[in-house]
């Protein structure tokens, strides 16, 4: 892995094995996942996930869509449709990446979705309400999402002071920080960290880390009360 050094990759410690970046948002009667990663099937195995009522997209970048085949066994063992919320640019890279997905022709077997266009308006999937809130990553619109008093911002390296507004509040946030050096496109450890003190949420996990931010431990034991390091298979309770 370029830059790698083998110095994170060597680490013992577990929480420095890192997949792409994704989250689960549950609550006692429906299930969304944000973003499908190349790792989407690893990750839904690892934590044994047999229930998907959704996916929302943040933007279409692959490592958050590439996954996306993988709803295949969720239709086949819950008998239904995979809800799918993205926006209008998004849907474009869908359409032209997972073309047979839409295909007038129904391959047996191929993913069933339902594609649903979404703006800044808020809306509700299940019993979950879901507020988009729009984050730029370098020069393109990318939502973050608020879940009642959890936030997600992924892919990020600015945040118009309106749609802060959308942010404060929250009793957690999780935020991009990918690496120390500046960046084009995503918040630094620095920015990250002045971002979650100027929002004032009480507790903010860092995550789409890269191996040049360093390893897990150390990283951790560097940052403010409050903020920590996000790490695979880490469970928040709202």
């Amino acid at each position: 892995m370029i830059g790698c050094g083998c110095y994170i990759c060597t680490s013992p410690d577990e929480k420095d094995k890192r997949l792409r970046s994704s989250i689960l948002v549950q609550s006692a009667n429906t299930t969304i996942v944000v973003d499908t990663t190349p790792d989407f099937r690893q990750q839904m195995l690892r934590i044994d996930n047999k229930i998907l009522d959704a996916v929302l997209f943040t933007h279409p970048h692959k490592d958050h869509t590439a996954g996306l085949d993988d709803v295949r066994p969720y239709n086949f063992f819950l008998k239904k449709p995979i809800e799918v919320y993205a926006n209008s640019l998004t849907e474009e890279a869908l359409k032209r990446e997972f073309a047979y997905v839409f295909s007038d022709f129904r391959y047996p077997g191929i993913p069933d979705i339902d594609l649903i266009t979404i703006d800044d308006s808020p809306f509700v999937i299940g019993n979950i309400p879901v507020l988009p809130i729009t984050v730029w990553h370098h020069k393109m619109p990318v939502y973050a999402f608020r879940f009642g008093d959890f936030t997600y911002i992924t892919d990020a390296n600015r945040i118009d002071e309106k749609e802060k507004d959308k942010i404060k509040g929250s009793k957690i946030m999780v935020l991009n920080a990918l690496r120390h050096e500046d960046h084009i496109s995503h918040f630094t450890l620095n920015q990250a960290i002045a971002l979650a003190q100027e929002l004032q949420v009480p507790e903010t996990y860092f995550t789409h880390i890269s191996h040049q931010l360093g390893r897990h431990e150390e990283v951790e034991s560097s940052l403010p009360p409050g903020i920590h390091v996000a790490y695979d298979g880490l469970k928040l309770v709202i």
